[in-house]
């Protein structure tokens, strides 16, 4: 069997304001920092073998803190990398409302339709890519339990696809700062075993909705 714990990055300064991000390298927040410190200390007792991130600077260094109490290397795979937003990127999603009404309400309603504006990703531009990085971890690592640090779009993308679901689905997975996901491969099936875990974070559940990924 292979395990895999999928967290999502600390909290960014554009996460609080609302503000797109996708694969711009924006840096975590004074509070992101503070979030990543307490899952590495949630995860220090948890045996894991590897480390993988996105090479997005929010993931890679979320993945750190964690890899430092285990001492273990972070590997980049850019496979983890979050959508690419294209012409949304840094902008703040009221404005982006205002000026692709249509198209910003269909990626809300039905998100599976949607190419970002600008040469941007769809969300199955980011499941392919994301399911190919867990297929190779699956079976390249068996009997390992990696960690792996990502993004929403990608947590939520691989997620929908590892349980059956199609990217319609995409927005009934939430997906909080540094939330810890559990899944488990065993013989050619996946299963869930926890999502948008938040405790170490010293709560359930967070009530935070954000306005941009």
């Amino acid at each position: 069997m292979t395990r895999i714990i999928l967290v999502r990055h600390g909290e960014t300064t554009w996460n609080v304001e609302g503000r797109y991000q996708g694969q711009e390298d924006t840096p975590l927040s004074p509070r992101g920092l503070e979030q990543g410190h307490l899952l590495a200390q949630g995860l220090k007792d948890v045996p894991i073998d590897r480390c993988i991130a996105s090479p997005l600077e929010r993931a890679y260094q979320t993945c750190q803190f964690c890899a430092e109490l285990h001492d273990l290397p972070v590997e980049k795979d850019a496979r983890l990398s979050e959508i690419n937003h294209g012409s949304w990127e840094g902008q703040l999603a009221a404005d982006i409302q205002a000026q692709y009404p249509d198209t910003f309400a269909l990626w809300h309603s039905q998100p599976h339709l949607v190419d970002m504006p600008g040469g941007g990703e769809g969300l199955e531009d980011v499941r392919a890519r994301a399911r190919a990085a867990f297929d190779d971890y699956a079976s390249r690592y068996e009997g390992e339990t990696i960690l792996v640090a990502a993004h929403d779009a990608v947590n939520k993308a691989i997620i929908c696809d590892l349980m059956g679901l199609d990217m319609s689905h995409f927005w009934q997975i939430k997906q909080d700062n540094t939330c810890v996901n559990v899944l488990e491969y065993n013989d050619g099936t996946w299963r869930l075993v926890t999502l948008n875990n938040t405790n170490h974070l010293g709560y359930l559940f967070s009530g935070i909705e954000q306005a941009g990924l």
